[in-house]
């Protein structure tokens, strides 16, 4: 990692919590933005069809679903704009890395069109950038092999599980690394997806960088305020319902 570390991570973090303004993003055309989800350990194929059903009437931007699922998801949307997402180190980070970049080569061969991978939560907390890091790199190596723009990478932070200053070090790691995305939560550790979060996130990141929110939205008014504080993608498994007015 070449440009991450304490002291740049400590004043980077200072200018940002000093400059916390929610957003105005306007919102045009809520179904875009949906990643419509279903990662349960319980899932069956047939709830995978079902969701990507609902994906398909609706336009959502894509389902996102377990690496088992990837292929079932890809024939029955096949012919579609929808995309596939699924997920590495899922739900806790606490793979080795060695793991995630196998998970990730797997998802890459089988044509996902983006990954969602958790960061190794307890080195962040302990501090150790370089663990971070290099967890990060390994799968974002392997999505953008040979400068290949696809797939996206994504990198679940567990918002939930951080101090603000901990969110700030994360969002200036994987940007570091080279990661599309940076995503508030997994919906399985803790709340999910704040305003004041996404805030945060975007004001370390800048333009230069995606965020998914998720956990826990259930609402349209809920989606609408996380994108005006500048997230945009959506994970959601209540994609339908987030179209009907509150």
């Amino acid at each position: 990692m070449s440009k991450v570390d304490a002291a740049t991570v400590e004043r980077i973090i200072i200018e940002v919590l000093r400059r916390l303004e929610p957003g105005n993003t306007p919102i045009e055309n809520l179904s875009s933005y949906i990643e419509h989800t279903l990662l349960r350990p319980d899932t069956v194929p047939e709830q995978i069809d079902h969701l990507c059903v609902e994906a398909k009437k609706h336009i959502f931007y894509a389902v996102c679903v377990p690496p088992r699922y990837v292929q079932h998801a890809k024939d029955h949307l096949n012919g579609s704009a929808v995309k596939v997402v699924s997920v590495v180190g899922f739900p806790h980070g606490a793979a080795l890395t060695s793991t995630k970049r196998a998970e990730a080569e797997s998802l890459v061969e089988i044509g996902v069109d983006e990954v969602d991978m958790v960061l190794p939560i307890g080195a962040l907390k302990a501090g150790d950038w370089r663990a971070v890091a290099a967890d990060i790199s390994a799968v974002v190596g392997v999505a953008h092999r040979n400068d290949a723009p696809q797939p996206l990478v994504k990198v679940i932070l567990e918002t939930a599980l951080l101090t603000d200053r901990e969110i700030v070090a994360a969002c200036i790691i994987a940007q570091d690394c080279g990661a599309d995305f940076v995503k508030t939560s997994t919906g399985f550790n803790g709340s999910g997806a704040t305003v004041d979060h996404v805030v945060l996130m975007r004001q370390t990141i800048g333009e230069s960088m995606g965020i998914k929110a998720a956990g826990g939205i259930r609402l349209r008014e809920h989606a609408e305020s996380l994108i005006r504080a500048g997230a945009t993608r959506i994970g959601t498994s209540s994609g339908p319902a987030l179209l009907t007015p509150n």
